[in-house]
């Protein structure tokens, strides 16, 4: 029987770059930060573990040696799969010919319009699968499964209030009578193709997190911060381990914002991970 990993040990990169740079990264369970200079390869150690892990489908074996000379090790050793997501933060418009033709939906016109575009469906799995285990709960005959029922569908209020409160300098809220995600602002109604770029990012950052529903899982991001205000860029760590306090965070960034609520031990420089 497979086995799923709780997080990501450590990451091994051979050649970070043609030729040299051997990269090894010990990380830690919640919450791992790149940092370092332009050009010096955070994005490619993101991008190079994405990419390994990508290989192969969700709940599959993860290679412990790619061809392209990344090792993934995972906790506990003897776990054979992880489950991972990956948010592109660059809101640049959609180039993908092939991609184009396939879709059905014309609003989506950016990157983070597809990254939303996708989560739409996973959303609407989310509640089939919490709706399904409340019923469950609530025709079991049990007292005590009430008050589960009750706690099964917390994190998606939870998840709501996250971002009415984000958005309501705009005067923006989640319309929760419906099953998709939608906005409310005033008499008008909103896609989330519509939000801006932060908006979208923030929206698309946090939606990942919920619909994987409080399990252990690694969430890798390159440079989150990019279109979010520096009060959101702050709180980001916080809200992401409010949701799911299993996800073990991988990202990198330029912005000393993202570290400045108790994350400063969290971060590795490139430079003292590789020679």
């Amino acid at each position: 029987m497979r086995k799923r990993a709780d997080y990501i040990q450590s990451i091994e990169i051979k050649a970070l770059w043609k030729g040299g740079r051997h990269v090894c990264w010990q990380l830690q369970p919640d919450v791992n930060i790149l940092s370092g200079i332009n050009g010096v390869g955070k994005s490619t150690i993101i991008n190079h573990s994405a990419r390994t892990l990508a290989e192969i489908d969700r709940d599959e074996i993860v290679p412990k040696d790619a061809p392209q000379g990344v090792t993934i090790k995972l906790m506990p050793e003897d776990a054979t799969y992880i489950k991972f997501d990956v948010i592109r933060s660059f809101d640049r418009p959609l180039l993908h010919s092939d991609l184009l033709e396939k879709l059905s939906d014309s609003r989506v016109k950016t990157e983070l319009d597809w990254q939303i575009y996708r989560l739409q469906k996973r959303f609407l799995d989310y509640q089939v699968n919490i709706g399904n285990r409340i019923i469950e709960l609530l025709t079991s005959g049990d007292p005590e499964d009430q008050t589960k029922a009750a706690e099964v569908s917390a994190p998606k209020k939870q998840f709501q209030d996250m971002i009415d409160e984000l958005f309501a300098d705009t005067h923006k809220k989640i319309d929760r009578k419906s099953n998709e995600i939608q906005f409310i602002q005033g008499a008008q109604t909103l896609t989330p193709y519509q939000l801006s770029s932060g908006e979208k990012q923030m929206l698309a950052i946090l939606l990942t997190v919920l619909v994987e529903n409080r399990e252990p899982y690694a969430l890798l991001m390159d440079e989150p911060e990019i279109s979010l205000h520096i009060d959101w860029q702050q709180r980001l760590i916080d809200l992401i381990r409010q949701l799911n306090p299993n996800a073990q965070i991988i990202l990198s960034t330029h912005s000393p914002a993202l570290i400045m609520d108790g994350w400063m031990g969290n971060v590795t420089e490139v430079g003292d991970i590789s020679n």
